[in-house]
């Protein structure tokens, strides 16, 4: 749908293609693998942030963290994947152009969100494995929300400056976005001008993104392994590193793939557009739906809450059936 503007026309609306190719009896399949992942995650991240709210024994600086991040990765999935879902299902795959950029201001603003979040979570466990005892003294429940909003706001100035970037152009033809939602690198290719400027200022915003965060990540965790190794002899060594290994597993689900990506759109290579989508689906989605569930089985605190919770339902309705037999 354009608007004819003197001797060209504008854009009022995009149309996501989600895996450009894909044969029409493999839509079904595809929407409800994208609906099962969103139901997935709608339920770990909101159980994890309400559990965090509601039970107190878990507001520590810890928590606070997680519930952060489990918010950032709810909202990241809701304001994306019904839209996809829709193209499949109902053949709604067409987006206005204002809700296109709001999207694309989301994505990388959660994105970006996502990445400090993770930053955080290192350097508490870091102080808290090599500076116990300092350990209440440094960080509190306060600071952490504090530098939670301030994360918030630099990631959305982020997301900001990429819509910027994007919007700016002219957008006078082509409407077909070969992605499942709308990002910088997906949409700018669609400007009626030469946009190598434009992909190099959003190469350089992203890799800044990733590659900060994940340089303090990396140092804490150097730090906490040299830590844990010298205490090798003290009985808590092996809970700390099993803490540390399942943010390194989160870690990686977030940043590898992502700094993958970033890199290859910078080689002269010709990769097949599906597996694009499907690389970009995969570091997207998988890491909202398995970050609340690894916290979850991996946090001793949330694991007994969670068993308290299934037996006092299951003691529940046991004892409503009996009642009933009587």
């Amino acid at each position: 749908m354009t608007i004819s503007m003197s001797n060209q026309t504008a854009v009022t609306e995009f149309i996501l293609l989600g895996f450009p190719g894909l044969q029409p009896n493999f839509f079904l399949p595809v929407s409800i693998t994208m609906f099962f992942a969103y139901i997935v995650s709608l339920i770990a991240n909101s159980t994890v942030i309400i559990l965090i709210i509601l039970r107190e024994q878990l507001h520590h600086p810890m928590y606070i963290i997680i519930a952060n991040l489990a918010l950032s990765d709810l909202l990241f999935d809701t304001i994306t994947l019904p839209k996809i879902i829709a193209k499949y299902w109902f053949g709604a795959g067409s987006i206005s152009f204002n809700w296109c950029f709001f999207q694309l201001f989301c994505v990388h603003s959660l994105g970006s969100l996502d990445s400090f979040i993770i930053m955080l979570m290192a350097i508490d466990r870091y102080v808290a494995i090599c500076k116990p005892l300092r350990y209440h003294s440094i960080i509190n429940n306060r600071l952490v929300i504090l530098i939670c909003y301030f994360c918030s706001v630099c990631a959305a100035l982020i997301g900001l400056a990429l819509t910027l970037i994007a919007g700016i152009l002219p957008y006078c033809g082509p409407n077909r976005v070969k992605n499942c939602f709308c990002a910088t690198q997906s949409v700018i290719v669609l400007a009626c001008v030469d946009v190598s400027l434009e992909r190099k200022k959003g190469f350089i915003i992203g890799m800044c993104v990733h590659l900060f965060p994940l340089s303090f990540i990396i140092l804490s965790y150097i730090l906490i392994i040299r830590v844990v190794h010298l205490s090798a002899n003290n009985g808590n060594w092996q809970k700390a590193f099993y803490t540390c290994t399942t943010h390194l597993i989160v870690i990686g689900l977030y940043f590898i793939p992502r700094l993958f990506v970033y890199s290859i759109t910078q080689i002269p290579l010709i990769l097949d557009a599906e597996f694009n989508v499907l690389i970009l689906c995969l570091y997207t989605f998988i890491p909202h739906i398995a970050s609340p569930i690894i916290f979850c089985l991996g946090t001793k605190e949330i694991r007994n809450i969670l068993r308290q919770m299934l037996n006092n339902i299951f003691h529940i309705k046991s004892d409503h059936i009996t009642r009933r037999l009587k």
